[in-house]
């Protein structure tokens, strides 16, 4: 079997290049995650998704997405192809008048969610965000969280998560070991979080703790400077090894988020370096430039040994889709969607 990359990567477009399909083959990404740019119709996905396998030669090869509904939606508006899905904040809110109720619409919504994917040929999705929002922290991660309030998070979280695993898509956790304090948006700048240890151990932690056996996480590009000054998550061996390995106790497949994002400097081989010798996994390099995307690929180099290991457990954990009370799914859709 010829080796897999040590990298997931985005395309460009709708369809994948003469370029872009020489560069999967030859370098052979672990995954392919889409965006906007790359979805029009379930069709032109369902196709889309298939040459990336085809050109890769492996038919279980992962397809993410962030398709967490509300502001983060790749498959929706403007299309009409796709069904609207609310924030996770909407669960929150329909759980705090009845838990019963907030809980079956998150399983069920995912589900339902999980069906639009599958059917496209995405199998992994980036939810549940378990990170937990704090008092004048930046909007970035805002409604995106199901609450305020851990035990909500945790049990909505799992739900969500279920939901989807039901769907055959494999959850991804983010942004361990937390995000929600940040107030600044990694997408354009470092965030630096001053919080003392036993305030992150109490709060931004324990969500992460609680669903440790998901079989992928996405790491936060932030700094904790109760826990190391000197890196982000994502670059930090000290976080990785201490915080998210052995206190929360996450033992799948770690993923950075996007290389990218501007909260990490340096050139595209220095933060692949970086990241996996600091014991992430893979690396995620998601805006589709093929320059980018070969300086990545050649300082990831390939999948072996516990992170070979890892890829592989998190596939095996995926299931056949499971049957769902479809009308009951689209009832609780209705009840979460705002006006």
């Amino acid at each position: 079997m010829t080796a897999i990359g040590a990298f997931i990567s985005g395309c460009s477009g709708p369809v994948l290049s003469t370029a872009e399909r020489e560069f999967f083959a030859r370098t052979n990404p672990w995954g392919l995650i889409l965006f906007k740019r790359n979805c029009e119709t379930p069709e032109q996905l369902k196709t889309l998704t298939g040459d990336f396998r085809a050109a890769v030669g492996r038919k279980n090869a992962p397809v993410f997405i962030d398709q967490e509904g509300g502001r983060v939606q790749r498959l929706g508006p403007p299309s009409n192809a796709w069904r609207r899905y609310p924030a996770a904040r909407a669960y929150g809110e329909a759980f705090n008048a009845s838990a019963l109720a907030g809980l079956r619409a998150a399983r069920n919504v995912g589900r339902l969610m999980a069906e639009d994917l599958i059917a496209a040929g995405i199998t992994a999705n980036c939810v549940p965000v378990l990170d937990v929002p704090q008092p004048g922290a930046h909007e970035i991660v805002g409604n995106r969280a199901y609450s305020d309030r851990i035990e909500a998070i945790m049990a909505l979280a799992r739900a969500h998560a279920a939901g989807f695993a039901d769907g055959g898509v494999l959850p991804v956790i983010k942004h361990i070991p937390g995000h929600g304090r940040a107030k600044a948006d990694s997408h354009l700048e470092l965030p630096i979080v001053d919080a003392r240890r036993a305030e992150l151990e109490a709060v931004d932690f324990p969500p992460f703790a609680a669903m440790a056996d998901a079989p992928m996480a996405m790491t936060a590009h932030v700094v904790y400077t109760a826990i190391d000054r000197t890196a982000p998550a994502t670059l930090s061996k000290k976080v990785i090894s201490t915080i998210i390995r052995r206190q929360i106790g996450f033992r799948g497949l770690l993923m950075t988020d996007d290389l990218s994002m501007k909260a990490l400097t340096g050139s595209y081989a220095e933060k692949t370096r970086r990241a996996l010798d600091a014991g992430c996994d893979v690396v995620l390099h998601c805006n589709g430039e093929i320059a980018q995307m070969e300086e990545v690929a050649a300082a990831a180099g390939i999948l072996k040994g516990r992170s070979l290991a890892r890829a592989k457990a998190a596939l095996k954990a995926a299931r056949k889709p499971q049957p769902f009370d479809r009308r009951q799914a689209l009832k609780d859709l209705a009840a979460v969607l705002p006006a």
